[in-house]
């Protein structure tokens, strides 16, 4: 059975399910998308890592990923592997010294970790025909939007952010940062990233 490569097109939260988040997966090769539903947490470890921010405290995933570099382990690739009953599985390929391991885990952990690792993320036909919806460029984000996600990129500011100072959004992302408010975080150094370029 072929694996098929995915990556990480959006993140964002769930309108079908106010509570959580999604995160949404696309073909490399191809124009299938594979939307997960997966908790705040594993969605703020999988955000704070593309972001390649740097927690105070190292995150769950990020001890995890210590502990196997600290035996050798490299994490070689994330395959989901399952889907029953709506609920995805997959499994951590992993590398001892040559020798190779799986382990089971949940698809929003090991979606973390791949990020960690900057691993490929796969999957196969079955999965993408079962669960997988198809992206026509000429529909652009209301594909995404129909089966109940908004596109990353729609996601809201804090309504006084475009009136701060770059000085005061700077104190308030060391804030962010602090408290561990990666998400909000994540928002004010869009805008302040948006200010860089406006100015170059």
């Amino acid at each position: 059975m072929s694996k098929i490569e995915l990556e990480i097109v959006a993140l964002s939260h769930s309108l079908s399910q106010s509570h959580n988040y999604a995160v949404v997966l696309g073909e490399r090769d191809g124009n299938r998308r594979l939307p997960i539903v997966i908790g705040s947490f594993e969605a703020q470890a999988i955000a704070v890592a593309m972001e390649r921010m740097t927690p105070n405290r190292p995150l769950t995933h990020d001890l995890f990923k210590n502990t196997l570099d600290t035996f050798d382990i490299v994490l070689k690739e994330v395959i989901i592997n399952k889907l029953y009953d709506g609920i995805f599985y997959a499994r951590l390929v992993c590398d001892k010294k040559g020798e190779i391991y799986e382990i089971d885990a949940r698809t929003s952990d090991s979606l973390a970790m791949a990020v960690r690792y900057n691993c490929p993320i796969y999957t196969y036909d079955f999965i993408l025909d079962a669960a997988g919806i198809s992206y026509d460029e000429a529909q652009g984000d209301e594909t995404e939007q129909d089966a109940g996600f908004q596109p990353k990129s729609g996601k809201s500011k804090p309504s006084n952010m475009a009136a701060m100072s770059t000085q005061r959004l700077k104190e308030v992302l060391d804030q962010s940062l602090k408290e561990e408010d990666y998400e909000k975080a994540a928002e004010i150094r869009d805008e302040l990233n948006k200010r860089k370029s406006a100015g170059s």
